[in-house]
């Protein structure tokens, strides 16, 4: 089986406005297929937002953005199918009270139900055992998981596994669905300095082997395209609207292992905007957010478009806490996103 290939990803005035004010706003970025891209801020800068925003499951409501070459928010269900979540905070987490053959089978059973042809689930049992065996396996490796390693091996359950050892599970269950994108929230959360290294060359390996990275961090390597946002400055006391701070998109360095000098060496910059979801600074993945204006709201896909199988990797109740349809002109009502819901849901 081939490495699949990068999706390339590209923003131009991308935001994202939610009830209580702009999650993000003006963020301008371009990355190759197989790139690492860094988002780099504090909490409350609308990282998770824009990392949701990027896969699919959450609408913007300006600017434009493309993945793969699929128009965001016009083709969310496609962009769905080619990206993948690894560990995203209330969104795609983890149950701590099952072991890591339960999760590894649960996945790779999803991922056949949903992605497979009708010709693979007639194809004999023992065959469909051993391909899927095969896609874990390849998966583990991928992410650096030495089951055998494990206290209990193949039975130990989540709860027991440390924070590297969780961050690996989440992406081999990601990269069981074969994605285009891969997307980590807080990947450098709750590490010491030498598993936040081990991390980064984690994801450095998956983007190495074709599989475009987006991460959400707090400390960004060089060697990474970093976009970074800061939060919200104090607006003009309205409560519902906060003027944006700065973003800015950097490309990586020519020499990445190497330490820079302070001043920039020709980089390609772009600044923009972002913004805070809430008073407290917290970021809420799963805020609702509304387009400004008639031109900003685009259909979830194309009309044309076929019913949506489970996006790569991700589990399919997850979905619609993340994704954003805040008001009723928003609501898929066409036969595709009946077919989507129910597909997302499990009872397609």
């Amino acid at each position: 089986m081939e490495s699949p290939h990068g999706a390339a990803v590209a923003a131009d005035g991308f935001g994202l406005e939610g009830p209580r004010g702009w999650a993000f706003r003006a963020v301008g970025f371009e990355a190759a297929p197989g790139s690492l891209v860094a988002i780099h801020g504090p909490s409350g800068s609308g990282r998770t937002c824009l990392l949701l925003a990027l896969t699919g499951r959450m609408r913007p409501s300006e600017g434009r953005a493309e993945v793969g070459g699929l128009e965001l928010p016009r083709r969310m269900a496609s962009v769905r199918r080619i990206s993948a979540l690894g560990p995203v905070p209330g969104v795609s987490d983890l149950d701590p009270a099952l072991t890591v053959a339960e999760h590894l089978r649960e996945r790779a059973l999803l991922q056949r139900r949903f992605d497979g042809s009708l010709r693979a689930l007639l194809r004999p049992r023992a065959e469909r055992a051993a391909e899927t065996r095969a896609r874990i396996d390849r998966a583990l490796e991928a992410a650096g998981l030495d089951v055998a390693a494990l206290p209990k091996q193949e039975r130990t359950a989540v709860r027991d596994l440390e924070r590297l050892e969780e961050l690996r599970l989440s992406v081999a269950l990601a990269l069981i669905g074969r994605p285009r994108l891969l997307a980590v929230d807080d990947m450098d959360l709750k590490l010491s300095d030498a598993d936040r290294a081990e991390a980064w060359a984690l994801l450095r390996g998956v983007a190495e082997g074709g599989t475009t990275v987006l991460a959400v961090c707090s400390q960004a390597p060089e060697d990474a395209t970093v976009v970074r946002l800061t939060p919200a400055r104090d607006g003009d006391g309205d409560g519902d609207r906060a003027d944006a701070g700065e973003t800015t998109a950097e490309k990586p360095s020519p020499t990445p292992r190497a330490k820079r000098p302070a001043a920039a060496d020709g980089s390609h910059e772009a600044t923009g905007a972002a913004g805070a979801t809430d008073a407290s600074g917290a970021t809420d993945a799963t805020a609702p957010a509304h387009a400004a204006g008639p031109a900003d709201r685009a259909p979830a896909a194309d009309a044309g478009e076929p019913a949506e199988a489970m996006p790569a990797g991700e589990d399919p109740k997850a979905i619609h806490a993340a994704e954003a349809t805040p008001r009723g002109d928003h609501q898929d009502t066409t036969e595709e996103g009946a077919a989507d819901a129910l597909a997302e849901t499990g009872r397609a």
